[in-house]
């Protein structure tokens, strides 16, 4: 079953509000995405600490309804 990348920068931006978010579907077919996430919030944050954070944002769907997410975390300023 595939996800949708707007489902996916939604369940995001609900977890992380201040969050930038750029969702790419890397092989067209919808299980398959590569995100960027830039946040305030990861500032301090280790990278692991940041990706935990993204993925607590998907609750459980990775691995199952979305099978691969190529992950980048920036913090920032604003």
């Amino acid at each position: 079953m595939a996800m949708d990348a707007r489902e996916i920068e939604e369940m995001i931006k609900a977890h992380i509000p201040d969050a930038k978010v750029e969702i790419r579907d890397l092989a067209g077919d919808g299980d398959h995405y590569a995100a960027t996430v830039i946040s305030p919030s990861f500032k301090g944050k280790s990278r692991v600490q940041q990706h935990q954070m993204v993925y607590a944002a998907l609750k459980g769907r990775m691995g199952g309804t979305l099978h691969a997410l190529a992950l980048t975390t920036l913090a920032s300023d604003n």
